[in-house]
C-alpha cells in the first residue's frame, strides 16, 4: 500500500514547482517541503550532488547538498544520474533504512518524479551561479569589469551613485613581493588584500581586478578613512600562524563624484581615476592622489594630443634627430640614437610632452614603426649617396612585447627599404614582471637571429635584476645618466658601482655605452674605467638630419 494517497503526492509535486521556480528562491519552505516528503515517504536520507564535468565527477571535485538526514539511511532507494546539456552532472541519492518496511512500486515511481523535479531546480540554481562566476569573475576568482559595470548600471539607475568615492590603485612594488616570499604566498597576499578592501567597503561598492596587481572600485564616503588606511599599508600575513607578514601600499588615483550625480558612461570615471592613479605611481611611499581641477586641465591636454596625434603621424610633423654616439679613445662617431620631435605650427614640441601621453595607449607604437620607418629611409639615402652610416639605434616601447609578431613587422619595415640589418639597433628598456620577461627575452633572441642589434636602455633606473642581462643576448647596455660619477672620488660609492657595472658588461661581451656624459670630468672618468662610447651633451644634443649628416662628413671631434 502506498505512503500517501495520489492527492497528496500532487499537492507535494506542485509545492515543489512553486517553491523551486519562485524568485527569490525561499530556502526555509524548501526545505520544510522536503523534510515532510522524507517523513511521509519514510526516506532516511536525501542527497544531491552537483559537478561541472564528468571528469570532475571522477576527481570528487564538486558540491554535495543534504537537506534531510535522519542518522539511519544505510540502504540506497533510488539514485538518478543526468548529464547536461553543458556537460554538467547532477546526481540525486534517496536513502531508506533496511530495518523499515519496503515501499511499493507507486511509492518508487511517485519519488522518482519529485527527484526529477528537485535534480532539475539543483542543476538550474548551480549552472546559474557558474555563468554569474564565469561572466563576473576572472579565472583567479577576483570581480571583474563586467562586474563592476554592472554594480555601476544598477547603482546609476538608483540615483544612488553621488557622492562615492571611485578608485584605482595599482600594488607598490609586488613584483619585488614575489620574488622574496614567493609567487605562491604572493597570490595568498594579494587576495587577503583584496578581501580586506571588499569587506571594509561592504555594501557601499564594489572592487574588481583590472588584472596582474591593478584594481579599481568605488565605495561610500562614509568608509573613506578606513579604505584609505589600508590604501597607504597594513601588514599582510600569508602563513596560517599569521606570523609570516608583508607590507602592502599602493598608488592610488581617487575621484570624489559629487552629489548629485549621474554617470553618463563608465568612461567618464575610468579617464578620471586613471590619471589622477599616474599621477600617483610617479609618487613615492604612500600616495593617494584625488582628482581636481588641475587635473582636468592636465586631462584636457592629454585628449588634445591623443586627438591630434592621427593626423600629426599622416602629416609627417614628427621629426627625426640623431644624437651620436662617440667612441671615448678616437672621439669618432660610432653610431647615433634615432629620437623624435613634434614640429606643429613652427613650434617644437619636446617629447616628455607627448611620449607619455602617447604610451597611455598603443600610439606610442605608432609612433615608434614611424621612427623606424624614417630612420630607414634615411639610412637607404646615406647609402645611396655613398656616405658611411652608422647603425641607428630606434626606442620601441615596452608596449610592443605584447605583440607575439613584434620581430616580424620589425624586419618587415627594415627589407622593405632595403636596410642591411646590423645597421639597426632596436633600444628596449628593462621590464620587472615575468610576464613580459619573457616577452622581452623572446623578442630579443628572434631578433639577434635576424641580425639585428639589440640594446637594453635605461639599466639601472628601475628594479633592474642580473637576469635580464644574464638570461637575455643583447649585444649593448646602455647605462643610465644617473649612474654617471660626477667626481674621480674611488672612494665614493656611485664610482664603485659604476666601475663594477662597465666591467661586468665587459665580462659577458656586451658592447657598453653610457648616456648622460656632459663634462669632461665625466669623460675621463669613462675612459679610466674602460667604457667604449658616450652619448650626452658633452659632444651634440640631438642633431636634426642635416646638422647630423654634416657630422658624419667630419666623422671626429676634436
Amino acid at each position: 500500500m502506498s505512503c500517501v494517497d495520489y492527492k497528496k503526492y500532487t499537492s507535494y509535486v506542485d509545492c515543489l514547482i512553486r517553491i523551486t521556480h519562485a524568485e527569490p528562491f525561499d530556502h526555509d519552505s524548501y526545505v520544510d517541503i522536503i523534510s515532510a516528503i522524507c517523513k511521509d515517504y519514510r526516506l532516511a536520507k536525501g542527497v544531491t550532488e552537483f559537478y561541472n564535468t564528468p571528469m570532475m565527477e571522477q576527481r570528487g571535485m564538486g558540491d554535495s547538498f543534504c537537506d534531510f538526514d535522519n542518522g539511519k539511511g544505510d540502504k540506497v532507494l533510488i539514485r538518478l544520474r543526468i548529464l547536461s546539456e553543458t556537460k554538467a552532472v547532477v546526481i540525486g541519492t534517496l536513502y531508506v533504512c533496511s530495518e523499515d518496511e519496503p515501499l511499493d512500486d507507486e511509492d518508487i515511481r511517485q519519488l522518482d518524479t519529485m527527484l526529477r523535479i528537485i535534480i532539475g531546480f539543483v542543476s538550474r540554481r548551480r549552472l546559474i551561479k557558474k555563468l554569474e562566476e564565469f561572466g563576473f569573475f576572472d579565472v583567479q576568482g577576483f570581480r571583474n569589469f563586467r562586474a563592476f559595470g554592472r554594480y555601476m548600471d544598477i547603482t546609476n539607475n538608483e540615483n544612488k551613485l553621488g557622492g562615492k568615492i571611485a578608485f584605482n590603485i595599482d600594488l607598490h612594488n609586488f613584483t619585488i613581493v614575489n620574488q622574496e616570499i614567493g609567487r605562491e604566498n604572493g597570490d595568498i597576499v594579494m587576495r587577503k588584500y583584496y578581501e580586506l578592501i571588499s569587506d571594509t567597503i561592504g555594501d557601499t561598492g564594489i572592487i574588481i581586478r583590472l588584472g596582474g596587481d591593478k584594481f579599481i572600485g568605488i565605495f561610500g564616503r562614509e568608509k573613506q578613512d578606513e579604505v584609505f588606511e589600508i590604501f597607504k599599508g597594513v601588514p599582510i600575513a600569508y602563513d596560517d600562524a599569521g606570523d609570516q607578514r608583508v607590507n602592502i601600499s599602493v598608488a592610488a588615483g581617487v575621484y570624489m563624484l559629487p552629489n548629485p550625480y549621474m554617470m553618463k558612461s563608465y568612461g567618464d570615471i575610468m579617464d578620471k581615476i586613471n590619471l589622477a592613479g599616474k599621477v600617483a605611481k610617479r609618487h613615492t611611499g604612500e600616495s593617494i592622489v584625488a582628482y581636481g581641477d588641475k587635473m582636468k586641465t592636465e586631462y584636457e591636454r592629454i585628449k588634445k594630443v591623443q586627438t591630434a596625434f592621427p593626423g600629426a603621424l599622416k602629416n609627417n610633423e614628427f621629426q627625426i634627430y640623431y644624437q651620436p654616439k662617440v667612441d671615448i679613445e678616437t672621439k669618432k662617431i660610432v653610431g647615433a640614437e634615432a629620437l623624435c620631435r613634434w614640429m606643429k605650427d613652427d613650434m617644437i614640441i619636446p617629447p616628455n610632452e607627448f611620449i607619455p601621453i602617447l604610451e597611455m595607449n598603443t600610439y606610442v607604437a605608432d609612433l615608434d614603426f614611424y621612427v623606424l620607418d624614417h630612420v630607414c629611409h634615411d639610412i637607404v639615402r646615406w647609402l645611396e649617396e655613398g656616405r658611411d652610416p652608422v647603425r641607428v639605434s630606434v626606442n620601441f616601447s615596452r608596449m610592443h612585447l605584447i605583440d607575439m609578431d613584434l620581430t616580424d613587422h620589425i624586419i618587415a619595415v627594415i627589407d622593405k627599404n632595403n636596410v642591411p640589418h646590423e645597421l639597426i639597433e632596436i633600444e628596449l628598456t628593462e621590464t620587472t614582471t615575468d610576464v613580459t620577461f619573457n616577452d622581452l627575452k623572446r623578442v630579443v633572441c628572434s631578433l639577434e637571429a635576424q641580425g639585428v642589434k639589440t640594446a637594453v636602455d635605461d639599466f639601472g633606473v628601475g628594479y633592474s635584476s642580473l637576469n635580464l642581462i644574464r638570461d637575455i643576448p643583447w649585444n649593448v647596455l646602455k647605462i643610465d645618466k644617473n649612474f654617471v660619477p660626477e667626481d674621480d672620488d674611488e672612494e665614493n660609492v656611485a664610482n664603485k658601482m659604476f666601475k663594477h657595472l662597465v666591467s661586468l658588461a665587459h665580462d659577458i661581451g656586451l658592447e657598453c655605452v653610457v648616456e648622460g656624459v656632459e663634462t669632461k670630468q665625466q669623460l675621463e672618468i669613462l675612459g679610466k674605467n674602460h667604457c667604449e662610447i658616450a652619448q650626452g651633451f658633452y659632444f651634440d644634443h640631438a642633431l636634426g638630419v642635416d646638422e647630423f649628416e654634416e657630422r658624419l662628413v667630419k666623422r671626429f671631434y676634436e
